[in-house]
């Protein structure tokens, strides 16, 4: 299978699906990366743990306990009971750092994958960022017109009070006579 047909075989979807937002950072847990490039967990691990001089803080860490519990509420994936040791999760450069840890053309094409994924997600993210700018945007427009139709309620409100005084006013100008004959 070539890098193109493997890549096409397998859905952005699915990838995107893989991907949580934990402690600030867009994270892939080691099983689900393990299971794209079709190898063991602890394979995977084993080649970060001979390379960890590979991986700062900033591209994987292990997920505590109260992070990994939320983690499997939240998710539908039942499959991930009866680990022994917390996950990692790896972050985009730590997905990245993997292909080159684990060097199989496999590897190599599921990155390139989950990295257009990555992108797409950050443009997706920056398109929603310009949505909710234009959204804010009109909210203020919104607020100043609803300021000025109040203003214009008033004036509307006064003037009918207006009209409404109904007292007899003194006509100014000519008063008609009748003319003698």
């Amino acid at each position: 299978m070539t890098k193109q047909e493997l890549i096409a075989s397998v859905p952005d979807e699915i990838v995107m699906s893989k991907i949580y937002f934990i402690r600030g950072y867009k994270v892939m847990i080691d099983s689900d990366l393990a299971e794209l490039y079709e190898v063991e967990t602890r394979v995977l691990n084993q080649a970060v743990s001979r390379n960890g001089y590979r991986f700062p803080g900033d591209f994987m860490f292990q997920l505590h306990v109260g992070e990994w519990e939320n983690l499997k509420l939240q998710s539908e994936n039942s499959g991930w009971g009866g680990r022994r040791k917390l996950p990692y999760v790896f972050t985009e450069h730590g997905v990245l750092m993997l292909s080159s840890v684990l060097n199989s053309k496999r590897a190599v094409a599921i990155n390139i994958l989950i990295m257009r994924v990555f992108t797409r997600i950050r443009k997706m993210l920056a398109d929603n960022n310009e949505l909710r700018l234009a959204i804010e945007k009109l909210e203020v427009k919104t607020e100043n017109n609803h300021k000025s139709i109040e203003v214009l309620f008033q004036y509307l409100d006064e003037l009918i009070e207006k009209k409404k005084d109904n007292r007899r006013r003194n006509a100014i100008g000519y008063k008609l006579t009748k003319k003698k004959r």
